[in-house]
């Protein structure tokens, strides 16, 4: 039987030709509200259907709940389908069979266990960060395993969750991941006068999240949300290479049973070079003074928070910055560099600290769980009163944002004590005989005010 063309009624829109031509197995759509993500989706599930190799190709869309999934998707998976079925649709299981033995499903991960057993060989999981948590991995995984399925991941951002993990994972692995990102204000499909009228009707984060793909907008309580943006928009999380010629500092926040946070920056006129960053637990100041040597850094100074100096028995009665002084000696150097930083409120500290990203720039590789941490740093929330506290929530973020405000107030600190440039600069005229007295600038302008004044009285 020869090659026979059938004609389907789908013209992808152009952001979406490069995902229907992507050849990793595994991809991230991320896109805005009405950019048309389900219909290239089931569109995307029926090529598979049809361009497997395997016998009997089984391909999938899973939503969040079966009933979203046939409210959603059913319809578009009949009528793009429909001419290659061969035997049309089942509306009881919400599958059409296509020609050659192949089929399509629609399924919710709200009962993962009508998906545990069968095989895959291609998968469309939309708005995946409602799903139940491990239904990828203990359900849809598995099932690609053996026929070595493709799986693409789709959605809207509502916060760092398991979605936003996967567009991370896409982000870092292009080798591996096709990663689609549409904006509203970039992706042309929608008319800019009803873009403006949405951005008008909607509070600023619900537009950042539904139009333009803001995974911070939906983490409400973050203090750091909208200067990280801001820095990602601007191109500021990039890659910051450690200037020999420029001294380095750290900014530390002390723990034991919890993290100790360190950031490693430079300072190049009123920029701050976030060039490395390291927080762990359970570690000695040691294992931390090890961590600062083995940089081939010079460095400046190293800030530490005001409750360094407290005294404790375990440590024989030092204080952290006396047992970093000694640790943290440099044997051609005086000075150890180490000092406190002023003790602020927490609320001015975090005011220091959203100053200080806005002039800052990241090494986005060495600095990447730091700036997680940036990101994700909220307040509290009070489940009685339904509202969010003053103070921050204490989690993993805590220490490095905690730093990060050290960081802040230090740089701020140097920025106004650095000293001015007071020298006189000198003006001669003529050769300098024996009788030659040096003037500044400031001593003529202080004769010349001085002839005036008399002038005037005369």
């Amino acid at each position: 039987m020869g090659e026979v063309e059938i004609e389907i009624p789908y013209a992808p829109r152009a952001p979406f030709r490069p995902f229907h031509e992507r050849t990793q197995r595994w991809s991230c759509l991320v896109a805005h509200r009405r950019a048309g993500k389900t219909v290239a989706a089931v569109n995307e599930l029926i090529k598979g259907a049809m361009t497997c190799t395997q016998p009997r190709p089984q391909v999938a869309y899973i939503a969040p709940f079966r009933d979203q999934a046939k409210r959603v998707a059913w319809d578009y998976l009949k009528h793009y389908s429909r001419p290659l079925w061969d035997g049309g649709p089942n509306e009881s299981d919400l599958s059409v069979r296509l020609l050659g033995e192949r089929k399509a499903s629609l399924f919710g991960a709200d009962n993962a266990d009508a998906i545990r057993g069968i095989y895959l060989d291609g998968v469309l999981l939309d708005e995946f960060g409602d799903f139940k948590p491990g239904v990828w991995g203990n359900v849809i995984r598995p099932a690609l395993a053996d026929r070595k399925g493709w799986a693409a991941f789709g959605g809207t951002p509502k916060g760092r969750n398991e979605f936003w993990q996967v567009r991370e994972q896409a982000r870092r692995n292009p080798a591996e991941w096709f990663l689609l990102e549409l904006r509203a204000s970039e992706s042309g499909i929608l008319d800019p006068n009803e873009i403006e009228e949405a951005r008008r009707q909607l509070t600023p984060d619900q537009f950042a999240q539904e139009f333009e793909c803001d995974f911070s907008a939906a983490l409400a309580g973050a203090y750091f949300g909208r200067e990280m943006v801001e820095a990602e928009r601007e191109h500021r999380i990039c890659s910051v290479e450690h200037d020999p010629a420029l001294p380095v500092f750290t900014a530390w926040d002390i723990g034991y049973r919890d993290d100790t946070a360190i950031w490693w920056f430079q300072v190049a006129r009123d920029e701050i070079h976030v060039i490395d960053f390291h927080a762990s637990n359970g570690q000695t100041l040691a294992f931390y003074a090890e961590e600062i040597a083995k940089r081939p850094y010079r460095y400046a100074r190293h800030w530490l928070p005001h409750d360094a100096r407290a005294k404790t028995l375990a440590s024989g009665g030092k204080s952290i910055i006396e047992q970093l002084l000694v640790l943290l000696a440099e044997p051609k150097e005086k000075d150890t560099k180490v000092a406190i930083v002023p003790n602020l409120d927490v609320q001015d500290g975090i005011q220091a600290g959203r100053r200080a990203i806005k002039a800052a720039w990241f090494d986005e590789v060495k600095c990447y769980d730091g700036l997680e941490a940036l990101r994700q740093y909220q307040r509290e929330y009070d489940e009685e009163k339904k509202a969010f506290r003053e103070r921050p929530r204490h989690d993993w973020t805590s220490h490095p944002a905690d730093a990060w405000r050290m960081l802040a107030v230090a740089w701020e600190r140097q920025v106004i004590e650095a000293p001015k440039d007071t020298r006189h600069r000198v003006v001669t005229v003529g050769d300098p005989g024996p009788d030659f007295a040096r003037a500044s600038l400031d001593d003529l302008w202080r004769e010349h005010d001085s002839r005036v004044r008399r002038g005037a009285r005369i």
